[in-house]
């Protein structure tokens, strides 16, 4: 039986969808990871802890109802939330003591000090820690009572390196206790690199991605990871870097660090060429892809994309306006959350035109 089931989960305000089904399990030994905003990761958090009620759907845990569970058997969850309060008068030991002591909980607090590198820390008080050491702190406080199932909402969001080491030291622990671990985040880098299972989740849909690692794929090796969605910054490798190979033309490829993700057509607003580099733009991130933008031209074309311009290919749903700027420039707007602006060459206007049949 798994230790987390999501069944049918729905949530409504009126007639209006706020979180769409979403069915999933989580079983003792595995980590999934849920990618979108902010306000949808805290929404599904606040449904799973009961603290609003769903339209639709349950959820069980060990096949009993997680916000029953949860309050019942609050020592088998551990939460933590993304705007989590501290107690700032307290040292660090003294807090962890007193959720050991509130729970109660069998675990020694330098045991936990130091799974959270913060041993010398531990008397120190909470107001004069980093921000990063603060969220450490309350990832500590989330597993101090020993829980089966961990929901963490956005672990990894602005701490500095030596917290992103020890978080995924951290995660690798807890995996090899056997934990169940369910964790929002807003950037697909980070999702991808912590575990395969990875879904996304948005207004409209919850969906699986597909996520393998790179040794178990015969795509080139040697493309950067992206940078769009996460606060760090990667240089592409030069173009002759890039080997081509076939895919299959219903995926399309993209790296991450030593992941790869097949795309759908559907899923990507539009691509562009830098400095030889294809870059596909997906929901507001960037990421680069194996293949030229002519043969990613000849193989989206029967998904409804079109070159509009020698360094530009756009998936024609996502166009919401054609404007005209001059009788020489022109500029296709789509209806993404940025509202981007391609150009649009003036050879390819009237293209463009005959394909929509206007």
């Amino acid at each position: 039986m798994a230790d987390l089931t999501i069944d049918h989960l729905t949530k409504r305000q009126g007639n209006t969808l706020l979180l769409p089904e979403i069915n999933l399990q989580i079983t003792s030994g595995q980590c999934v990871v849920i990618q979108c905003n902010n306000e949808l990761g805290h929404l599904l958090i606040q449904l799973l802890l009961g603290d609003i009620p769903a339209s639709s759907g349950h959820v069980l845990m060990e096949g009993e109802s997680l916000p029953q569970t949860f309050k019942k058997q609050a020592h088998k969850i551990g939460v933590s939330l993304l705007n989590d309060g501290l107690y700032e008068r307290l040292t660090v030991k003294d807090w962890l003591t007193f959720y050991k002591k509130l729970y109660p909980a069998s675990i020694p607090i330098d045991e936990v000090l130091h799974k959270i590198g913060l041993v010398d820390k531990q008397n120190s008080r909470i107001s004069s820690l980093t921000f990063s050491e603060q969220k450490r702190l309350n990832l500590g406080r989330s597993i101090i009572h020993n829980p089966a199932l961990l929901i963490w909402e956005e672990p990894e969001q602005n701490v500095d390196i030596e917290s992103h080491i020890l978080i995924r030291a951290l995660l690798t622990q807890l995996l090899n206790e056997g934990k169940a671990i369910l964790i929002t985040t807003a950037y697909l880098a980070d999702a991808v690199s912590i575990t395969n299972e990875v879904y996304r989740l948005n207004e409209h849909e919850f969906k699986k991605l597909d996520v393998v690692d790179e040794s178990e794929t015969d795509l080139p090796t040697d493309v950067t990871a992206p940078s769009g969605e996460h606060p760090s910054q990667t240089a592409l490798l030069p173009p002759a870097a890039i080997e081509m190979r076939p895919v299959r033309v219903e995926k399309i490829p993209a790296k991450v660090d030593d992941k790869i993700i097949l795309f759908d057509p559907t899923e990507i607003n539009f691509i562009e060429s830098s400095e030889g580099i294809s870059l596909l733009h997906v929901k507001g991130a960037t990421f680069p892809c194996v293949f030229t933008l002519n043969d990613l031209e000849i193989k989206l074309k029967p998904f409804g994309f079109f070159r509009c311009h020698r360094s530009y290919i756009v998936n024609l749903q996502k166009v919401r306006e054609v404007i005209s700027w001059t009788r020489n420039s022109y500029s296709l707007i789509l209806e993404d959350d940025k509202k981007s602006s391609i150009p649009l060459s003036k050879g390819k206007y009237d293209e463009l035109k005959g394909t929509l049949g206007i």
